[in-house]
């Protein structure tokens, strides 16, 4: 079977051979290819993403083979790259297609060039639907007041953010009106895009996570106590703002408690460098007196995701939306106790009580007992730890997700 992917960004691989450092995002991707490739060795298998090459290039590497379009094409709507999808298409002729990412404008431009026989579209996050949840349930006036000139001048406000999201939604809804094959992992996205498109065929598939999450084991004893781990703060939807009121409660009870925020840091910038959501955040952290509480430790590499993971008492996702976070199941396979909010997708990954903690998004009183309890309960801590590995191991399973995936793209070709 000849299987292409249409990614928004190339292996690790791709990266080396220019000379460059990999990112340290989108890593499940490359190990659900790994995954696939051990899993059917029979699979002819290419790639074609965007990188920052001036003419389109191929090359192959250990089996695989690259196609890479120039990055000037990955946000414009023009007639060169489309002709570059056709000719990917034409070259490699595969029997099925596996683009990853509705949200991306490039999706959309594959299946306006190509059409949408033997494609398949893995939904990541749903950008029409997260849109609506952008500013963190923050009022309009809070954020008018934190505008700073580093937006004006950039045009770069958080009100252009989500207005760049929405747009970006309407294009998300058009391609999934137009593909005919859909693979989803939560009764969140199905439902969305079900009303979006109740005609497409939805395909259920785990995610299988980064290598390093199978490797290591959190253990109560090991752990630097009263410490919490969030994994991205950098814009609203992601909640940090109602962690930090509810940290205001808990360091009443620990006073000891800190909390670490791996992720672009926009909150240590001063003066015309900082931004209107990092002032509001600075505002906060102010306000009730948190600065010796937090600290923002930067883009973390694989491994140091995962010592931080180790090393932390609690994790918390406090998102005002999300639909199946790698964050949530890179702590429940380590075994770090868990609490997110009950938001799109979540709750299909945690039970309340049993594999994590799960609290409503506005109810930051019920977020700071919750850490509480976790602090002051280790039976429940490990318990929560125990079952949180079981269910994440069997829904991140490697070589289960990949015969999945591997049926699901036989299950098409054998349609057409």
């Amino acid at each position: 079977m000849k299987v292409l992917w249409i990614t928004n960004s190339p292996f690790p691989e791709v990266y080396t051979k220019f000379g460059d450092k990999p990112p340290v995002t989108a890593g499940w991707i490359y190990s659900a290819a790994t995954a696939l490739f051990e899993q059917a060795g029979n699979l002819n298998f290419a790639v074609a993403s965007f990188y920052k090459v001036r003419e389109f290039t191929e090359f192959e590497i250990e089996g695989i083979t690259y196609f890479l379009v120039p990055e000037k094409f990955k946000f414009k709507q023009n007639s060169k790259g489309e002709i570059y999808w056709r000719m990917i298409k034409e070259k490699f002729n595969p029997d099925i297609i596996h683009i990853h990412g509705s949200e991306y404008f490039h999706s959309q431009s594959f299946v306006n060039a190509c059409g949408s026989d033997n494609v398949v579209l893995s939904v990541q996050g749903l950008v029409s639907v997260i849109a609506r949840y952008y500013f963190g349930y923050i009022s309009m006036l809070d954020l008018l007041k934190t505008v700073t000139p580093r937006d004006i001048v950039r045009m770069d406000t958080v009100f252009a953010k989500k207005r760049n999201l929405e747009n970006r939604g309407e294009k998300e809804k058009l391609l999934l009106k137009k593909v005919k094959h859909i693979i989803g992992r939560t009764s969140w996205d199905r439902d969305h895009t079900w009303a979006i498109n109740p005609d497409a065929h939805y395909h259920f598939c785990n995610e299988t996570l980064r290598p390093a999450f199978y490797k290591h084991q959190w253990k109560i004893e090991e752990c630097e106590r009263h410490t919490l781990f969030i994994s991205q703060a950098q814009y609203p939807l992601k909640g940090f703002h109602q962690m930090i009121k509810a940290l205001s409660i808990v360091v009443k009870h620990y006073p000891d408690t800190k909390v670490f925020v791996a992720g672009r840091n926009y909150f240590s910038n001063v003066g015309i460098r900082i931004n209107g959501f990092g002032r509001y955040i600075n505002n906060l952290i102010r306000k009730y007196k948190l600065s010796d509480h937090i600290f923002f430790i930067g883009f973390l590499t694989e491994e140091e995701m995962c010592k931080r993971f180790i090393s932390s008492h609690v994790s918390v996702c406090p998102s005002a939306i999300e639909n199946s976070p790698n964050f949530v199941g890179e702590a429940q396979l380590l075994g770090v106790p868990c609490i997110a909010s009950y938001v799109g997708g979540t709750p299909d990954m945690i039970e309340h009580g049993e594999t994590g903690l799960l609290y409503r998004f506005e109810e930051v009183e019920m977020l700071a007992s919750s850490i509480c309890k976790l602090f002051s309960d280790d039976i429940l801590a490990q318990k929560i730890s125990e079952k949180g590995k079981i269910a994440a191991a069997k829904r991140h399973d490697k070589k289960q997700n990949a015969a999945r995936l591997f049926q699901i793209y036989s299950t098409i070709t054998e349609q057409s």
